[in-house]
């Protein structure tokens, strides 16, 4: 409830003060587009955004996505072997062109598939992980249900259209979001090789080089994913971040190369320009006295983190306020909930996070408060 308030209060921000001219001048060259803010994910504009439709290797964002995970979790290492099977070898389209029984490092692994997009290597890691792609694409399937992708399906790891039932690997423009969010949000390593403008595996003997030409062209690019087939039509998940702001444009069903590029520009540079992050700065000190407990007073802190998306014309007006209790009686536990930090635009509330205990305070027992009131008796200087 308290992320679905902060969440409403940001729509109603942008609501209000959003530049609705520049949006309304967006000519978004695709079936859909959309933009949102890594931060919050803060919807700033869409296009059709939950059409289902072919994302092409756009796809390859989720199998990196259960990569990540896995690399993080321990169940892999970059340093891994993987071998490629003849499934693999055999995979279309972009790809470095894997022989039955080569190795490769997850690494290289890693980095054909965001650098090149190679299919017969996420055919391979997607069988190093699961067993099998089918297996993998059940993770897929029910990560993407995890992450509130209601408007997908996949049916591979790779987004080819070339198996019987690739009609029905389907996703949209704000499903995108959500997964090259979570990608980039809480995956930064993935950074390393989205970035990548050329590089080379097999011991420099073979060349990569990026399909997303944003990466060398446009400032603050950071990924993350093309994809394309005649299906599909040309798809993009740009990531990019400048001043603090990291931003998504996606745009599914593009009729060219070129329009698919320009038109993630274009989005991402509505977003740089009329939008900022606020971060609240709270007073010095935020202490509350306790009674009866092991300490006289507590920390109050934010029970979360507050990034709002506003407009930057509201930049100057944000002001914060914290409504603390005088005193509470111990004993308090941590997060305990202390009072509330109300965040405002002028005389417009963004949001109000309650402000809890940092740390949890013990009442004090019988013989504590004893020994106390003796030690007071003991040291009070008689009357005379």
């Amino acid at each position: 409830m308290k992320r679905l308030g902060i969440l409403l209060a940001m729509v109603l921000l942008l609501t209000m003060f959003a530049t609705p001219a520049q949006g309304a001048a967006l000519q978004v060259a695709g079936k859909s587009a959309l933009l949102m803010d890594m931060a919050t994910g803060t919807v700033i504009y869409e296009q059709n955004a939950h059409e289902k439709l072919p994302p092409a290797s756009v796809t390859k964002v989720m199998t990196l996505l259960l990569i990540m995970e896995a690399i993080d979790s321990g169940a892999i290492r970059w340093e891994d072997t993987v071998t490629a099977s003849e499934t693999a070898a055999a995979k279309g389209g972009s790809q470095i062109y894997l022989k039955v029984g080569e190795t490769m490092t997850v690494s290289d692994m890693v980095k054909s598939i965001a650098v090149s997009s190679a299919n017969d290597c996420a055919c391979a890691m997607a069988e190093h992980i699961a067993g099998t792609e089918a297996a993998f694409v059940e993770k897929m399937n029910a990560r993407a249900a995890e992450l509130g992708m209601d408007d997908t399906h996949f049916v591979n790891c790779t987004g080819l259209d070339d198996g019987e039932d690739a009609a029905s690997h389907l996703t949209c423009a704000y499903d995108i979001a959500i997964m090259s969010r979570e990608l980039m949000k809480n995956h930064p390593d993935i950074q390393k090789f989205t970035t990548i403008w050329m590089d080379t595996v097999r011991d420099g003997s073979f060349g990569l080089a990026n399909t997303n030409k944003l990466v060398r062209f446009y400032p603050g690019a950071t990924g993350l994913k093309t994809g394309f087939t005649s299906a599909a039509g040309y798809c993009l998940s740009a990531t990019a971040q400048r001043d603090g702001l990291g931003l998504i444009a996606v745009v599914m069903g593009a009729q060219t190369s070129q329009d698919r590029f320009n038109s993630c520009k274009q989005l991402l540079d509505y977003g740089f320009a009329g939008f900022c992050l606020a971060k609240p700065q709270l007073p010095a000190e935020n202490t509350v006295r306790v009674k009866l407990g092991a300490k006289t007073q507590v920390n109050a802190i934010p029970a979360e983190s507050i990034e709002l998306l506003i407009d930057k014309s509201m930049q100057s007006s944000i002001t914060t306020e914290v409504t603390l209790e005088e005193e509470v009686a111990a004993p308090i536990s941590e997060g305990q909930r202390l009072g509330t930090l109300t965040v405002k635009a002028g005389e417009h509330t963004l949001a109000q996070v309650p402000m809890v205990a940092q740390s949890a305070v013990t009442r004090l027992s019988f013989w504590d408060i004893f020994s106390m009131v003796l030690g007071r008796i003991c040291m009070a200087k008689p009357a005379r």
